[in-house]
């Protein structure tokens, strides 16, 4: 594919035009990352800003105490970091490729003057981040008004949704996730996730491995309740 029909593929440039898209083409780099390697760590000095061509790329943040607190998922067409663009110089979060994964990459000053010349680009980019803002938002509020049954529930539901695909009478999440995974999204241990989805196995609601997972009920996953 070439590159402006590559870049045209990702939501944030879609409203560019031919000569828009020709310009960003010159400044990318792309770079490949084998799964479970590190994309780069909190802290290191920000050197570019990617977006995705192909893959799965989780980013979390690590305590004093080597707790590892996972951020967000994302996939192809996302951008990242998507928090402190304008203010930090250095990386927010430690992001790591959960597969083989394909990355476009702007350096940074680059990727600073295409914002002051291309202003729809600049505001898309303000969306992008008031949305994650948001995102981070509402998670902070789960983890504080949910008990861990609910906030697993949310969790699974949320990923059927953005990244589920609709195969027959079953959701397909091809996520590749450890159950260490999900108790760091939801604040939990791994042996609580390893109960809350040996129940929803029991009950035929959903299976689950580290490929992802299968869920044969949505209906019975939003009236699931503790047992």
């Amino acid at each position: 594919m070439e590159t402006v029909e590559l870049l045209k593929s990702i939501p944030m440039f879609r409203e560019l035009n031919h000569d828009e898209l020709s310009h960003i083409g010159q400044v990318i780099i792309e770079r490949r990352f084998d799964k479970k390697s590190v994309i780069f760590h909190e802290g290191e000095s920000k050197e570019a800003v990617f977006f995705i061509k192909e893959g799965l790329v989780k980013t979390f943040k690590t305590d004093e105490n080597g707790h590892e607190q996972i951020m967000s998922f994302l996939k192809r067409g996302e951008m990242f970091p998507h928090t402190g663009l304008f203010n930090n110089k250095s990386y927010p979060a430690t992001s790591e490729a959960l597969l083989h994964t394909a990355l476009l990459a702007i350096p940074v000053k680059s990727f600073e003057s295409l914002l002051l010349e291309v202003p729809s680009m600049a505001i898309k980019i303000m969306r992008v981040m008031s949305d994650k803002i948001q995102e981070l938002q509402g998670k902070l509020q789960e983890l504080t008004g949910q008990d861990v049954h609910d906030r697993g529930q949310s969790f699974i539901l949320k990923m059927a949704e953005y990244y589920g695909t609709v195969k027959g009478d079953e959701i397909h999440i091809p996520f590749p996730m450890t159950h260490q995974d999900i108790a760091n999204v939801i604040g939990t241990t791994r042996e609580t996730v390893t109960r809350l989805l040996n129940q929803l196995r029991k009950e035929s609601i959903l299976d689950a491995d580290r490929q992802g997972f299968v869920i044969y009920s949505l209906e019975g996953l939003r009236n699931w309740k503790k047992r």
